[in-house]
């Protein structure tokens, strides 16, 4: 680095131990006991929760229906990015936060009705999951149920490194390359 005329900054360069672990692109990365685990940081998990408020806090008066399609994108880029490290628990973890945040959203539009009758205006049952955030829309002509996006509905998915001598030119490679292709579909 010196060569080119690069150097670190004293400031932005902290050195620690991999037992206190460090946060790199909104991941933690730490052993625990021994094991390496990468995490989604505290940070970026605060991020996303205060911009999921920041966009319910302005959508008091918003209908169901717009407050879904202003929280999915969010919520599923969130979870897809987050989707190839530990991040099973978090994911759990956010959507009882988001589902709290929606409660009280929904206990404010209607303060002289029940807690059941608030249940039963905006939250439904599907299959075995109940608590189901969700609106009907006319689309078209024809009705459609819209609901909240869960992040805890994305697979983990773990990333398998490509083999060191793997070449994607070489015809003997071409069945490797294949199985790869298949396995992430």
């Amino acid at each position: 680095m010196a060569i080119r005329g690069l150097e670190l900054s004293e400031e932005k360069t902290p050195i620690t131990h991999i037992a206190e672990g460090f946060d790199f692109l909104g991941q933690n990365v730490r052993k625990y006991d021994g094991k390496l685990l990468i995490k989604p940081a505290n940070k970026s998990v605060k991020t996303l929760l205060d911009k999921v408020r920041e966009i319910i806090k302005t959508n008091k008066s918003a209908t169901q229906t717009n407050l879904i399609l202003q929280l999915n994108p969010v919520i599923r880029g969130w979870a897809m990015y987050h989707r190839h490290v530990v991040s099973k628990s978090r994911f759990s973890s956010i959507d009882h936060q988001i589902w709290r945040l929606l409660w009280k959203w929904a206990m404010r539009r209607h303060p002289t009705k029940g807690a059941a009758w608030v249940r039963q205006k905006y939250f439904r049952t599907e299959g075995n999951q109940n608590w189901v955030f969700a609106a009907e829309t006319k689309v078209n002509g024809s009705t459609q149920r819209l609901r909240l996006f869960r992040a805890s509905t994305i697979p983990i998915v773990r990333h398998v490194k490509i083999r060191g001598t793997a070449n994607p030119f070489d015809p003997a490679w071409l069945s490797y390359f294949a199985r790869r292709r298949a396995s992430t579909v």
